[in-house]
């Protein structure tokens, strides 16, 4: 008879059982012979109170289950339904936990043997899933999810998604449905015996190998087929005239809308490419400005037989360029276009390093997980870029592991070498006309290690190039990521890599000068100066905390002149003197032993290859690590930055020391701008008051050498957005006070009820947002609304806006990275609040020593940079309310000095023009509730 397997999900009043939480609903989907057979739903009586958070996110309400039945009284059905079956939810450990508590109150025990964590099985299956949220992946996956958070519709959808891997798991060859098989007992959930059975049914069978997947070595991969770039001369003309373009892009867009700007933005960049002049560009929201440049680039691309490079900021972005825009422009211009992601070699799997891992046994959950992924991923990944996995936080660190660093061994002893990724991706660059990848790989690939050679680029989201710059040319040390690589390397006690370099040294009857003893007593001696070091380091950060009344999450030092004339920083830099000795005399010891063993003459097995390129790979982390304790310590900080960082609740572990340049244009100018012969910059904000100065320069280029452009948004913003500036609220200059924070807080319980939530509220620090927060939780004024925050909600950014979108009443307070790149289209947001103008702290590390470098020069630091900087971080903050052409709603300013300061204006003129209104509040909530009733 056929398993049968019935698919749970409960919604409960909470969490926790024991604290007398109960279920309100529960749903049974039954599965046998790979169909649903049945589907029991009811609503239990808790007997006691939903809380309103409850309320709100299941829909389902205290009169809904007031004559339902009590569990005890559907125990039985449940007992009936469970007999011989194997218990499937998504995240079984909390339904089936909280059910066998309810079951054994109502007196049945021992109600299920085997469940499956629908969880656990999609993140081996669908390994390169961006969540493994039931309502995020019913989107992706196209399933009908009419109600949320409701037990019928959430436990038949995890059915279907139940079958749906079941599918995908028939369809895997049986080699890696072998190694699943095995890895599995050591999983969560029974996921081994469901593997185990479809191992049996596929066996019995004939298998046939998909045609575009191959089997070396043990393993199954997708097979590599690198195109041919076309080299016949078939170029296009470029489609000058008005007409062309309309008809190109008419076979791109059904329904095509005409938009003069975008069509004016295409022929700047084509001229630009044809005269080798630089361009900087501002393409407002709306203007289609991917589009804009992407026709160019590959019209100049085929017709110059040159690559263009497309760089940008995020990876979503980089993916969105080549699947949507480019695969379909592929299809209507007159030429053949080939395109490829290309990203650094550590990005890419390493087959002969992971081979290896495959043979050693694991017991770790996490790096078993990790390695069933990776396994399912190679018989579909193309690129065997290692971004494409969504990796747990400890599957990260086994991507140490596995990641390409080149070949200490030589090429032609790695077995692997005909299927390696990094190769491939390389090979299908050099026979690309288009080149997409990231702002920080694009300034530092100067060595031409990823990128083939050239001489066009366009760098989107440009308002990111000159901190990724200033990043990409300093350095910084993290005290945790020291600690990691020590630990990595171990010591004679313990099997890691330290311990098992010496038994191949004495399997290979090697002789060394440095003896490991020698090795391992500096491993210890270095473990014990950096821990002196960094507690050196927390004391500082502590004494400067003390000076201060900030109760910032993140404290910074910035180490001046002055700091480094005391004996205390004397006494850091000896310090870190003797952690660079120590660390130089480990890096010998090892790079000796690795010389030796390569220059052996007898034979390395496939596992010792992979040792070797494991600990080449170590080496040059290592080595990187020397180079920054001595950039950081012991080099002249003369034109750079150098600061502390940490949480002072978790010191040492917290500290990180950075060192940047202050001043990031003159090393871009000879290292990238005078390099190549066109560079475009594009963005939505780059200019101020329709000046584009500022922005140049940072980047080291003068106005006249620049074609400069501005293209507005073509939306009717005048009628989309309205700015709204409340007169009662206290004047704030420095630091937010209390009763500053109560007075805002009034204003957003007050505004939130006339929006009904579909709130963003923008704050400038980490502090006011928690006190914030947290005063407006305390009020219970809006119990029923879902309040989000970040650093305080559970969450990455992503997650919190998923979240944001879910929720009928929500609000969504953000700081740092929500005031640019958030993108909520439609009526989920409709207010969106700027609680201060976005001026950084004047005592942050990198604006203090640019205020210092400006004053210097005899120029006035607030007008050339605190301004400038502010203006274009609150045109950011503004575009998150417009996204697209049928937005409407309203952006409150808690800050009067956009009215009262005279740099004000500078704010007003940098923004579409939209109608203002400036009143006190109940003047302010009748404007919006007008605004948004239209």
């Amino acid at each position: 008879m056929s398993q049968k397997y019935v698919v749970v999900d409960l919604e409960t009043t909470g969490n926790m059982w024991e604290k007398g939480d109960r279920i309100i609903q529960l749903s049974a989907v039954v599965i046998q012979r790979s169909k649903i057979i049945e589907q029991y739903t009811t609503f239990i009586n808790p007997g006691i109170p939903i809380p309103p958070f409850i309320a709100e996110l299941t829909g389902i309400e205290d009169k809904m289950v007031a004559g339902a039945p009590k569990f005890f009284e559907i125990a039985g059905k449940m007992e009936t339904l469970l007999c011989d079956a194997v218990f499937v939810a998504h995240n079984v450990l909390f339904d089936l936990g909280f059910l066998r508590k309810e079951m054994e109150e109502a007196g049945y025990s021992n109600i299920v043997s085997n469940a499956i964590d629908t969880v656990e099985l999609t993140k081996i299956l669908m390994p390169g899933s961006p969540s493994y949220k039931l309502s995020e992946l019913s989107d992706a996956l196209g399933f009908d999810h009419d109600h949320p958070h409701q037990a019928d519709s959430d436990a038949l959808v995890t059915a279907e998604l139940f079958l749906m891997l079941m599918e995908k798991a028939k369809q895997l060859p049986v080699v890696t449905l072998e190694k699943l098989t095995e890895m599995a007992f050591y999983l969560k959930s029974d996921i081994a015996a469901l593997f185990h059975k479809l191992l049996v049914e596929q066996k019995t069978k004939v298998e046939n190998l998909a045609e575009d997947l191959e089997v070396y070595r043990g393993i199954a991969l997708k097979k590599k087929s690198i195109p041919v770039k076309s080299q016949d001369g078939t170029a296009a003309p470029y489609p000058f005239s008005k007409d062309e373009k309309i008809q190109l892009l008419t076979s791109y867009i059904k329904g095509f809308q005409t938009r003069d700007m975008q069509f004016d933005m295409m022929d700047t960049i084509y001229e630009a490419f044809e005269h080798h002049k630089h361009a900087v560009i501002e393409a407002g929201t709306g203007t289609g400005k991917s589009l804009a440049y992407l026709i160019p680039a590959l019209y100049v691309a085929v017709e110059k037989q040159e690559p263009i490079v497309i760089s940008t900021y995020t990876t979503q972005m980089q993916e969105q360029i080549l699947n949507n825009e480019i695969a379909k422009l592929a299809k209507i211009v007159p030429f053949p276009v080939q395109a490829a992601i290309v990203k650094g070699r550590n990005h890419y799997i390493n087959l002969l390093k992971f081979e290896q891992t495959l043979r050693e046994q694991e017991y770790h959950y996490d790096t078993v997980l990790t390695k069933m992924q990776l396994l399912v991923w190679l018989t579909f990944t193309e690129t065997g870029d290692l971004d494409e996995l969504n990796f747990s936080s400890a599957g990260h660190l086994f991507k140490y592991r596995i990641q390409h660093d080149g070949w200490f061994m030589g090429k032609e002893k790695d077995a692997w070498v005909s299927r390696d990724f990094y190769l491939y991706a390389r090979e299908r660059a050099l026979h690309s006309n288009i080149i997409i990848t990231n702002h920080s790989m694009l300034l530092l690939d100067t060595d031409k290690e990823i990128l083939p050679d050239y001489q066009y680029v366009i760098i989107d989201e440009a308002h990111h190039l000159e901190k990724t710059a200033r990043r990409g040319f300093g350095k910084k040390l993290e005290y945790n990521l020291l600690k990691f690589w020590i630990g990595r390397l171990g010591t004679m006690e313990k099997d890691l890599f330290l311990k098992n370099l010496d038994l191949l040294i004495k399997k290979k009857k090697l002789s060394p000068t440095i003896l490991s003893l020698e090795v391992d007593e500096a491993i210890q001696q270095m473990e014990e100066e950096l821990d002196v070091l960094y507690v050196q380091l927390s004391k500082l950060l502590v004494i400067s905390k003390q000076n201060k009344s900030s109760q910032a999450k993140k404290e910074f030092l910035r180490i001046t002149e002055e700091i480094k004339g005391k004996s205390s920083w004397q006494s850091i830099v000896m310090c870190a003197e003797r952690v660079y000795d120590r660390h130089q005399w480990i890096k010998k010891g090892l790079e000796e032993r690795l010389s030796l063993v390569k220059n052996n003459k007898e034979k390395l097995v496939a596992s010792e290859r992979a040792f070797m390129e494991e600990m080449s790979s170590f080496i040059k982390e290592w080595t990187g690590l020397g180079e920054r304790i001595k950039n950081i310590f012991m080099s002249s900080s003369d034109g750079n930055i150098l600061w502390l960082e940490g949480d002072i609740k978790a010191l040492p572990n917290s500290i990180t020391i950075r060192i940047e340049p202050t001043e990031i244009g003159p090393l871009l100018t000879t290292t990238f701008f005078q390099q190549k012969k066109s560079v475009i910059m594009t963005s939505a904000t780059l200019s101020i008051q329709g000046s584009f100065h500022y922005f140049l320069y940072e980047m080291g280029l003068s106005d006249t050498e620049v074609i400069q452009k501005i293209y507005p948004s073509p939306f009717a913003f005048e009628k989309m957005a309205k700015l709204l500036i409340p007169t009662d609220l206290p004047e704030i200059r420095g630091k937010a006070t209390d009763e500053y924070i109560e007075a805002i807080t009034g204003h957003l319980l007050a505004i939130a009820e006339e929006t009904n939530g579909r709130m963003l509220i923008l704050f400038t620090s980490y502090e006011m947002l928690r006190k914030t927060y947290y005063l407006v939780k305390d009020t219970g004024s809006l119990a029923d609304f879902a309040i989000l925050a970040q650093g305080i909600t559970a969450g990455s950014r992503s997650r919190l806006i998923k979240n944001f979108q879910q929720f009928n009443k929500a609000i969504l307070f953000g700081t740092s990275s929500f005031w640019e790149g958030v993108d909520i289209p439609g009526k989920s947001l409709s207010c969106l609040i700027i609680v201060r103008l976005p001026f950084a702290p004047p005592d942050e590390p990198v604006t203090e020593a640019k205020y210092e470098r400006l004053k210097e020069k005899g120029i006035n630091p607030f007008t050339a940079y605190a301004l400038p900087e502010a203006v274009i971080r609150f045109k950011q903050g503004f575009g998150r309310l417009i996204r697209g052409e049928k937005d409407r709603g309203v952006v409150l300013v808690f800050d009067k000095r956009l009215d009262t300061a005279s740099y004000g204006q500078a704010f007003l003129k940098s923004i579409p023009k939209i109608p203002i209104e400036r009143g006190s509040l109940n003047v302010l909530l009748d404007e919006i509730k007008k605004w948004l009733e239209v």
